[in-house]
């Protein structure tokens, strides 16, 4: 129930309350350009246990440590030339780097999944950096949902998930962009995509050349992001497809298939940017009961297409 769940606006005098919460072990969600995430102290064993148990999240699943710039996140990492070039190119922004840890990194070794990789965002969103500064410390801050479902990105959504879960929810209106962020291993001399998202695959390339897409393994995920089922609405997601079966509702992109149930659609024009930012609102809203199914129409893939198809994916895996 809502009501269980303390929901604020993102004046400056709750941000300095979530910032002396999450300093004293608690956990708080906050927006971010990306998704609202679920904040905890990254330096704090409880803390980070208490984030996997809200979320009943895998422990092997690791958890991105935030930081207000990049001066913060050099003290956590060893970073390589490559790191340093995307951080320039993307930071603040919805990029996510893995790079090895510092011998002397204070972040929970629970938040690195016992790795010795860290994986590192500067978010861009006004509340989250606001929120970090005031912390002083590496906030570790997954979707703020309950694992493998659908991801946030409203106060409300966050609400919805995990009632009774968390001291407090930071309110800073819908995120921007609506899906998480991209995570690239920058440990080496080439990118490694990880996990696509908010910067796009030909925007890495463009900074950094070619760009390596390895075949992740579910069952051992040097990120997040990389489960096989993930996103997941309760209802079953059937993709691409060209029609619309009895029962079911249908997630549209472009002009919709006629006889669903329910349309809802991600972008009438077929436009990505509108499609990435409605993508997990819409797949919410389609999740009733009484329905058979989820329909969804193929959205092309190329810039956050990949990213969209990604999560569609997911949600559509064998759970």
């Amino acid at each position: 129930m809502t009501e269980a769940v303390r929901i604020l606006p993102a004046t400056d005098a709750a941000i300095d309350e979530a910032a002396a919460l999450l300093r004293a072990g608690q956990l708080v969600a906050f927006p971010t350009e990306t998704v609202y995430g679920l904040g905890g102290d990254a330096t704090d064993d409880r803390a980070v246990a208490a984030i996997f148990a809200a979320k009943g999240r895998p422990s092997f699943n690791p958890l991105i440590s935030h930081l207000p710039d990049v001066a913060h996140a050099r003290e956590l990492a060893l970073f390589t030339p490559l790191a340093e070039k995307l951080a320039a190119a993307f930071w603040p922004g919805p990029l996510t780097m893995v790079l090895k840890r510092r011998p002397d990194c204070p972040v929970s070794h629970l938040a690195c999944a016992g790795l010795d990789t860290i994986a590192l965002r500067v978010p861009a969103h006004p509340v989250a950096k606001r929120l970090l500064e005031a912390t002083g410390r590496p906030v570790v801050a997954p979707s703020a949902n309950p694992s493998g479902r659908v991801s946030p990105t409203s106060a409300e959504h966050v609400a919805e998930g995990l009632a009774g879960r968390l001291a407090l929810v930071l309110d800073g209106g819908p995120c921007a962009i609506g899906l998480e962020s991209t995570v690239v291993d920058a440990t080496g001399d080439r990118p490694v995509l990880l996990r696509p998202g908010g910067v796009t695959l030909e925007a890495l390339e463009q900074v950094a050349g070619p760009v390596i897409t390895p075949e992740s393994d579910p069952d051992a995920p040097t990120s997040p992001g990389q489960l096989a089922s993930h996103y997941a609405p309760a209802l079953p997601v059937r993709l691409n497809a060209a029609d619309v079966r009895p029962g079911e509702a249908l997630l549209a992109f472009g002009p919709a298939l006629p006889g669903a149930a329910i349309t809802l659609n991600l972008s009438e024009t077929g436009n990505l940017e509108e499609a990435a930012a409605n993508l997990f609102a819409l797949l919410r809203a389609l999740d009733r009961p009484g329905l058979a199914g989820i329909a969804v129409m193929p959205v092309h893939e190329a810039g956050l297409g990949l990213a969209i198809n990604d999560r569609l994916r997911r949600a559509a895996a064998p759970r």
